[in-house]
């Protein structure tokens, strides 16, 4: 693979590490089981801006991956295809209804929330999608680990970032800003390793 492309594929996988880091870090947060608080959050324009830094992410993941390992890349792509779609119902439907609900019309926005969230097609899709992303991240670890095209270590918290995606989910905010922090060092070790020596990562 041509020395520009590897490099693209490093600075790809580095700004999706800080988009990783920035969509827990920069999210309004606040008790979403209550009127207030989901009102609160969802109704915030930075709601809008770090769901799309995190669907960002998640397009720029597999691209970058497809000059490590194919087969990671394909995966991911098809995990983040299956989760875009969720991201993009929790991004801009639920901001659009809490907006609505912040302007005086009367909807029950907790109940619209969960009906959003919780539509059987779109948390199986989600679920499969993060699934699939966190199996290509960690195929493209072992690959790593394996080859040594790169520094067998350099895919080891890319992939346990990807690993931990689903449960971060089920910790308060603390713990998913953690996860974004390891989202972006696994992110940018794999990308300075890549940038570092791209004739051998290609």
């Amino acid at each position: 693979m041509p020395l520009t492309r590897t490099r693209l594929a490093a600075a790809a996988l580095a700004v999706a590490g800080v988009l990783f880091l920035l969509y827990p870090a920069l999210r309004p947060w606040a008790d979403e089981s209550t009127a207030d608080g989901a009102l609160h959050s969802m109704s915030s324009p930075w709601w809008v801006a770090t769901h799309l830094f995190a669907m960002i992410g998640f397009i720029l993941v597999p691209l970058a991956l497809l000059s490590v390992h194919r087969t990671a890349g394909v995966i991911m792509w098809i995990g983040a295809g299956l989760t875009l779609p969720y991201y993009g119902a929790e991004d801009f439907a639920l901001n659009t209804i809490a907006t609505k609900v912040a302007d005086g019309q009367r909807l029950d926005l907790l109940n619209l929330a969960e009906s959003i969230r919780y539509h059987p097609a779109a948390i199986t899709t989600f679920l499969i999608g993060l699934i699939l992303l966190g199996i290509g991240a960690v195929t493209a670890a072992i690959a790593i680990w394996r080859s040594g095209a790169l520094p067998r270590f350099s895919g080891t918290l890319f992939g346990a970032g990807f690993a931990l995606f689903i449960p971060q989910f089920f910790v308060g905010e603390a713990g998913r800003i953690a996860h974004g922090v390891l989202m972006a060092a696994g992110c940018a070790w794999l990308a300075v390793s890549m940038w570092r020596t791209p004739s051998r990562s290609a």
